[in-house]
């Protein structure tokens, strides 16, 4: 056996001795309060342990708690969720039927502004294709609405109806590329045609090149179309070149948004004589 195994065991069994002298001395030796010094330590160390479980069993039963509170408040959370979202939405539902009912008094005003007898319609649907530019209304033949009517609204012309049905119509916007109305510069009374383009642009064309003519100047209907009732805004001028010499090239800017149409007016008559016009 080698030496060095040898000491170590022969140190271990000097501790073990050691160890079990002092428990005997522990077990005969009393503490101050009468109770054998032993038995103080090993309730110590046992208490020790206990505290520690008692510890560990505390944290597991408040992180349950906290788990159970967060739970708790999660679920009021999406409940306090869900009631705005629907507050949200019908705060919106508010303010599209409030938006409307603004559009249709602006409609009235401006309807019973006219001198012309006009069909009250709703836009329900457009044209996606620029080959066409147009809207359908909800007005029909059963309301007396016809092909080639006028159709406006109050910031200006709309178009014409191309295609009248019972209860709808398809309506020609006048920035069509195949549309087109008699016009005239209100200011200074330069009179030509103004055409649509295919995209939200007009063109004003066989105004003479000696005409009077500015950027700003308001395009109105001339009437001479026979189509749309004299004196309807048109639009804006926004850019007047020389062109070919005879004729000035003049783009105008269309006062009506076509893409933001909700209702429009047919207009079911021709113009009474002295009303709307310049």
């Amino acid at each position: 056996m080698p030496v060095t195994d040898f000491r170590q065991r022969t140190a271990v069994l000097f501790i073990a001795v050691v160890l079990g002298h002092i428990i005997l001395i522990s077990a005969q030796v009393n503490s101050s309060a009468g109770v054998p010094l032993l038995e103080v330590v090993t309730f110590g160390a046992f208490a020790e342990v206990q505290r520690g479980a008692a510890g560990l069993t505390g944290s597991v039963r408040d992180a349950w708690s906290g788990y159970g509170n967060l739970r708790h408040v999660r679920a009021e959370n999406e409940e306090l969720r869900r009631k705005l979202g629907e507050l949200q939405v019908q705060f919106q539902q508010e303010r599209a039927r409030a938006e409307r009912s603004r559009q249709l008094e602006n409609l009235l005003g401006f309807k019973q502004q006219l001198q012309v007898d006009t069909i009250a319609a709703g836009v329900i649907g457009a044209s996606a294709s620029l080959d066409f530019r147009g809207i359908t209304i909800d007005r029909g033949t059963s309301q007396a609405v016809t092909a080639n009517m006028a159709v406006i609204g109050p910031a200006g012309l709309v178009g014409r109806v191309v295609t009248p049905t019972a209860h709808a119509s398809k309506v020609q916007l006048l920035i069509d590329r195949n549309a087109a109305a008699g016009a005239l510069v209100e200011r200074s009374r330069a009179q030509g045609i103004v055409v649509g383009s295919g995209v939200d642009m007009l063109r004003m064309e066989f105004v003479p090149a000696t005409a009077d003519i500015k950027a700003g100047d308001t395009v109105v209907t001339s009437g001479v179309d026979g189509i749309y009732p004299k004196g309807f805004v048109i639009g804006t001028v926004d850019q007047v070149e020389n062109g070919n010499g005879i004729y000035k090239a003049i783009r105008v800017r269309p006062s009506v948004e076509f893409n933001r149409l909700e209702e429009v007016l047919v207009v079911k008559a021709p113009p009474v004589p002295g009303g709307s016009g310049s």
